[in-house]
């Protein structure tokens, strides 16, 4: 490395340095200074990686899958470089291999493992050349500014076709599943277990149609949202069969979840500690990437059964109720978008009794300004189910209308717009043994966070 660049290096460390004293969190910001200053910086210091480096991307699920896997390439033994932390644009890329630069242009890790935002896969792709490439699933989200799926189903066969990286795809998502029909050696994985097939396709559902030939899908089971097992009567085109599966699923409400995996290794019993069958595709996406890395199966099933809840997606923190010498258990649970909503939903139904909520509606950009989503979303899952609801955020009201018209008595459902106000007011009415429910969008439940680090509640999402 260049005395050049590791000046260019030193003082894009430096601007981060100062962006955590002003408590800023410095994901992103010292990898925008570097890009300045030397345009080519992910290219050249993503060359350092020994074992190359693996991408993940999705519309749901991606922090949690990549926290998966380095779960089970740490079981490995394999030292990565993993922005952990979420920023998965080229600035958060780059500051995180900025992190992990050492002396005589070493790295502190082998292998890269990058969460990566949908939109920006191909130039990272382009930059990095990875090994390996996972997309898990398109879900509609944020059309302000993702647009329609198929833009970026497009987006993603472009990448595809102008990488030789390993293709991991879902076969259960039709949009993601044709983007390996064509490209020798693509790994797929899917769920192989009817018992949780719904009873029809949801409201949100997406990839209805066929993009070889136009014609309606035909769905002989569907799991979630619109994966599931399909097939075209027009022109027989079928959902491609997986190699990894998760089979004999068992949901355990808000706790964990229990399947058999399966790959060309063998099988595995998995005992997940984290809630929903949207947790089981993670697991299944991060078992199918680490297939492709060819790391052993006890590493996998070690991996997996040790993760735990990524930044904001199912962590439980305690929460000080100062005023009563007490503690009560709040969980998290992101909501933003309609299918990973009604996954947060069907997760919570499985509780039993009536629950405590706090609802943070937001609409600033990273959430998408459109919120109208929220009707797509099937909150009629808590009609009789909430003693109390506290609804937050810039769209507060719009929350509260759309749980009032899902069946949620009006006498049970309350307005604070403001996040702070709303918290310290749900986690007191309530008795501490009994859970409260956060269902935050994105950058509310970035704020929720940073006011659970400040009273000392919850850990930083940096270290």
């Amino acid at each position: 490395m260049t005395s050049l660049l590791s000046g260019k290096l030193a003082l894009a460390r430096g601007v981060g340095a100062l962006s955590r004293l002003r408590g800023a969190g410095a994901t992103s910001i010292p990898g925008k200074v570097l890009m300045r200053l030397e345009p080519d910086a992910i290219a050249a210091l993503g060359a350092r990686l020994k074992q190359g480096s693996a991408l993940v991307s999705a519309t749901n699920g991606k922090t949690t899958t990549a926290a998966m896997a380095a779960e089970i390439l740490a079981a490995r033994g394999t030292p990565t470089v993993h922005n952990h932390a979420g920023a998965n644009m080229a600035g958060g890329i780059a500051s995180t291999l900025l992190a992990a630069t050492r002396p005589h242009g070493t790295l502190s890790g082998e292998l890269g493992l990058f969460e990566v935002d949908e939109l920006w896969l191909a130039s990272l792709a382009s930059q990095l050349r990875p090994r390996a490439i996972l997309l898990g699933n398109l879900f509609r989200d944020q059309l302000d500014r993702y647009g329609e799926l198929e833009s970026i189903a497009d987006s993603w066969r472009e990448t595809l076709a102008d990488s030789t990286a390993q293709a991991v795809l879902n076969a259960d998502d039709p949009l993601v599943a044709d983007l390996g029909r064509e490209r020798p050696h693509t790994l797929y994985f899917g769920v192989q277990d009817d018992s949780l097939a719904l009873a029809g396709m949801a409201h949100a559902a997406d990839a209805k149609h066929c993009r070889n030939c136009g014609a309606p899908y035909i769905f002989d089971a569907i799991y979630l949202g619109h994966l599931g097992r399909y097939h075209c009567p027009r022109c027989g085109r079928t959902r491609p069969q997986p190699t990894v599966t998760a089979a004999e699923i068992h949901l355990e409400g808000v706790r964990s979840a229990r399947f058999t995996l399966t790959t060309p290794a063998g099988q595995a019993q998995i005992a997940l500690a984290l809630p929903g069958l949207y947790n089981v595709y993670n697991a299944l996406a991060a078992a199918a990437l680490a297939t492709a890395l060819e790391v052993p199966l006890a590493d996998i099933k070690a991996g997996l059964e040790g993760a735990k809840a990524a930044f904001g997606r199912a962590e439980t923190v305690s929460l000080a109720l100062a005023e009563r010498d007490a503690h009560r258990d709040m969980r998290i649970l992101l909501i933003k978008n309609p299918a990973g909503a009604n996954e947060v939903l069907r997760t919570l139904a499985l509780e039993p009794g009536e629950h405590d909520l706090l609802g943070v509606l937001n609409d600033q950009i990273a959430d998408g300004r459109d919120v109208s989503w929220i009707w797509d979303a099937d909150f009629e899952q808590l009609a009789g189910r909430v003693r109390v609801v506290t609804c937050s955020g810039t769209r507060a009201a719009d929350l509260a209308a759309r749980l009032k018209y899902a069946g949620i008595d009006p006498r049970s459902i309350r307005i604070q717009p403001d996040i702070a106000k709303a918290l310290d007011e749900a986690k007191l009415d309530g008795e501490p043994t009994t859970p409260l429910y956060a269902l935050p969008t994105y950058t509310a439940m970035l704020a929720l966070r940073q006011m659970l680090v400040s009273s000392g509640e919850a850990p930083s999402a940096w270290t």
